[in-house]
């Protein structure tokens, strides 16, 4: 039956950055379709999803996932943690040597010798899907193997599985402020060559911006990167429910593409998502469709650093969760784009708004900060706006590379 035919989902992650962030995003996965961290699935009648898990023949559920490393210890915290009996050891790839903040490293030599490895193991996932759909990519463009190795991976996935294979890729981008290396401008902007040449859409994300939703927002005096990969989780987890669940309004990963993207090199998206609201203040708050739909367009709640006042929208993807009336959602949006001094959309985009409905209502991860609510949103946007964040790498960029400063290590290693 073709409509029950289920259309999977690869997802890689790569890089330290890319690994951790994957861990919150399964945990959530699992979570909602109650299956346990050892892949067994809990007596209930909620469906499995197919699209991110492989059903054995034991009856144990195994995540549709390839996790790659250059250096083996994160990726020993999964072999040795309480996800360990969760996925398959055979996609856990780790090498011997790290790529060192070194985009030329991650690209050119210590990642050379293993993307053919990597390679393999995704051809294997996608064979024994029966309608692959795409990828997910999950990595940071500040570190080593997050730009160097990935950049070389959606080079070759490209020659792979071409255009027909949508990959949207989940990248970290340094902050304004915070740095966790000093060669990060030079890996951003090399990296930056290949997402704009072999992904679909990309997604950004910046750890200064989520930190400063965990401080405001949930009251977390001193957040550390779970907290900020579990708002990410709940990000990804919004952008995909339609693909796990029934809803009255589904968008496909096809969807976000058609839909947000104007012209191929243009597909760099702001996320931001409400209600973010702390244990401690849910029950004084109420979160009706209005309240939420304004909320995802305030600066405050963009999960990159940007201030989307300074630019225009091209186009805008709202996916909602929970409790919500269609007829409800088309009136707060008329009201937006009539009223809002907020949201101002480039003269050539007359519709702007793509909805998405689903009935699965958001599920935090038990005994964290983040309160639970009958409805959410999810706002994916294209604004003009995401130019500031290219602006402030090719600033530092020009900085450092006007003195030629640690270019050696990246000539050294075959540049």
């Amino acid at each position: 039956n073709i409509s029950t035919m289920v259309r999977e989902i690869v997802t890689l992650n790569v890089g330290q950055a890319g690994i951790q962030l994957s861990n919150s995003i399964w945990t959530q996965y699992c979570l909602e379709h109650e299956i346990g961290l050892d892949g067994r699935k809990k007596e209930t009648e909620k469906e499995v999803c197919g699209t991110f898990f492989t059903e054995c023949a034991s009856g144990q559920y195994v995540p549709r996932n390839l996790t790659i490393d250059l250096e083996p210890m994160t990726v020993d915290t999964i072999r040795n943690g309480k996800m360990k009996k969760l996925f398959n050891e055979d996609y856990l790839l780790s090498g011997m040597e790290d790529a060192a903040n070194n985009f030329a490293r991650g690209h050119y030599t210590v990642g050379r010798n293993m993307v053919d490895k990597a390679l393999d193991r995704i051809r294997k996932i996608a064979e024994q899907c029966d309608s692959l759909q795409g990828f997910l990519v999950f990595h940071s463009v500040g570190g080593g193997t997050g730009s160097g190795f990935s950049s070389l991976m959606l080079e070759r996935l490209s020659v792979d599985y071409g255009k027909k294979k949508p990959k949207l890729d989940f990248c970290i981008y340094p902050s304004p402020k915070i740095s966790t290396s000093v060669v990060e401008p030079y890996n951003s902007v090399l990296s930056t060559h290949a997402l704009l040449e072999y992904t679909d859409v990309a997604f950004m994300f910046d750890n200064e911006a989520i930190y400063d939703i965990c401080k405001n927002n949930l009251g977390i005096k001193k957040p550390r990167y779970q907290h900020l990969n579990q708002l990410i989780a709940q990000v990804i987890s919004s952008l995909t429910a339609s693909l796990r669940f029934n809803g009255t309004l589904n968008v496909d990963i096809t969807e976000f593409q058609t839909n947000l993207v104007p012209y191929p090199r243009i597909h760099f998206m702001l996320c931001s998502y409400a209600p973010i609201l702390s244990q401690k203040i849910a029950f004084q708050e109420s979160s009706n469709v209005k309240q939420i739909t304004n909320a995802v367009f305030e600066p405050e709640n963009m999960m990159c650093q940007i201030d989307p006042r300074k630019g225009k929208y091209m186009a805008c993807c709202l996916m909602y969760r929970g409790d919500v009336n269609s007829s409800e959602v088309g009136t707060v949006l008329k009201d937006i784009r009539e009223k809002s001094s907020m949201v101002q959309f480039v003269d050539w985009s007359p519709t702007g708004f793509k909805c998405g409905i689903n009935n699965q209502p958001p599920t935090p991860i038990p005994n964290t900060d983040l309160a639970a609510t009958e409805r959410s949103v999810c706002l994916v946007a294209n604004t003009t706006a995401v130019g500031d964040v290219f602006h402030r790498l090719d600033e530092k960029f020009d900085l450092m590379f006007g003195k030629r400063a640690f270019v050696h290590w990246y000539v050294g290693e075959g540049m």
